[in-house]
């Protein structure tokens, strides 16, 4: 009987274990962010993701990496289904991913009998074609490529002009028939944009060069994450770290970004900033609600002083979504990713007053199986009605003022394919609206 374990086998064992060592310090390198041996990173990153690129090519039926996941929890729904009738003058900006076109689009349905009036699908290329901020963006062709790219909360303008980014990426405009007008490419733009009582546009960042507190502690990969305000011709009127914002205000030790327990690298992660329009007694015109991810709290914020007059944490984690609802409440949209109890998404309601939260609709959230683990978004109506986006599912949800459900939308293709939902928007201004239709109705677009 022949001895196993032999020279050449020792030799091969050897080599595999110093391999394996390799390959391990490799991947260790390139996620504590080590510049040295950027192309063998590379490689071993690449060699390490096989298994997930495999286990995902299976479970998704697809090839193609590159295009969005196809979705699947409400595969046996219908497309649309309304339950009871009922009409809204009100416009749906829905921002989505048509999977049978491998691009995103935004429509503009009319819920008072849901057709789609207008639609928007600009030249991605084009746009990428004019990014001239290699330092910010180096890869925005890969990333941003038009398979890729998605139409994050675009705001809509009376003239039919819309401002968007794709999430981490510029920021730009174009016109109602998708001519591309600017892009912003000075920072990195991201999640939500909400205009305030002066015209401007709120909206978030991350600041390069790193804010000063960063830049101290020298954290090269952290997400230094911004809340920039922006004019209508994409000029940065305002630019304010929230890392600084918190320490400033004595809410953060001035190491925070090295002693925080969450993610050292993304202990903020902003996701929207709402502007307050008009003075009430818990608030004034111009202040701003911070809704701030990986650390479950609402930071309301007065810039023109820069102080924090309320940091708000409570029954929700990891939340998306703060909305102004009433001279003295705000709405948040709770991803309720607690470690228990955490199975359906829930909207909670502050109120300034009584200092207390409450949930809104929550058994029908319930009934409906609602959960989106990350981002989504909601909308309370002036009636008092709920719309809801699962956005990891591709689904909204509109619950009329007594808790019934009025409207399912799923965002499926031709072929049923089901595509996310990138924060869609309610638009209820009368005048906005009556100015809107009359641009599709005059409408001289080429595209």
């Amino acid at each position: 009987m022949k001895k196993f374990f032999t020279y050449p086998v020792f030799v091969v064992l050897f080599l595999s274990f110093i391999g394996a060592i390799g390959f391990g310090s490799l991947l260790r390198h390139h996620y504590h962010g080590g510049e040295r041996f950027q192309s063998l990173q590379k490689t071993a990153v690449i060699i390490a993701e096989v298994p997930a690129n495999v286990k995902t090519m299976i479970k998704f039926r697809t090839l193609n990496l590159d295009k969005p996941q196809i979705l699947t929890k409400h595969k046996d729904k219908k497309r649309f289904e309304q339950f009871i009738p009922k009409k809204r003058n009100a416009l749906l900006v829905l921002p989505r991913y048509e999977n049978s076109l491998s691009r995103s689009v935004v429509e503009i349905v009319d819920l008072n009998n849901f057709e789609i009036i207008h639609t928007y699908k600009h030249n991605i290329d084009e746009m990428n074609d004019q990014v001239t901020n290699n330092e910010e963006f180096p890869r925005i062709k890969i990333d941003d490529a038009p398979k890729r790219f998605e139409y994050r909360h675009p705001l809509i303008f009376d003239d039919g002009s819309l401002i968007s980014d794709s999430d981490y990426s510029v920021e730009f405009k174009i016109d109602f028939c998708s001519n591309l007008l600017w892009i912003n490419d000075e920072e990195i733009f991201h999640h939500s944009k909400m205009l305030d009582h002066e015209g401007n546009i709120w909206v978030g960042g991350q600041m390069n060069p790193k804010s000063q507190y960063v830049k101290k502690f020298s954290i090269k990969d952290y997400w230094d994450d911004s809340i920039i305000k922006i004019n209508t011709d994409g000029k940065i009127l305002f630019n304010k770290s929230v890392t600084e914002i918190l320490i400033e205000n004595d809410i953060a030790s001035n190491n925070f970004a090295l002693t925080t327990s969450f993610s050292r690298d993304n202990p903020i992660h902003l996701n929207d900033i709402e502007s307050a329009f008009t003075d009430t007694e818990y608030w004034e015109q111009g202040d701003i609600f911070i809704s701030i991810r990986n650390q479950s709290a609402i930071i309301h914020y007065r810039p023109g002083i820069n102080k924090v007059i309320n940091y708000i944490t409570g029954p929700f984690a990891q939340q998306h979504d703060v909305d102004i609802i009433s001279d003295k409440e705000i709405s948040i949209f709770n991803n309720n990713n607690f470690f228990v109890n955490n199975k359906y998404s829930e909207v909670i309601i502050y109120n300034f007053e009584t200092k207390t939260f409450r949930k809104l609709f929550n058994d029908q959230l319930q009934k409906e199986n609602f959960k989106t683990i990350t981002q989504g978004i909601s909308h309370i109506f002036k009636d008092g009605s709920l719309l809801v986006e699962e956005q990891n599912h591709g689904r909204i949800i509109l619950f009329n003022n007594k808790g019934e459900k009025e409207w399912e939308f799923v965002n499926k293709d031709k072929n049923g394919d089901i595509g996310f939902i990138s924060w869609s928007r309610i638009i209820e201004d009368e005048l906005f609206i009556e100015k809107f239709k009359s641009l599709i109705k005059n409408k001289k677009c080429l595209n």
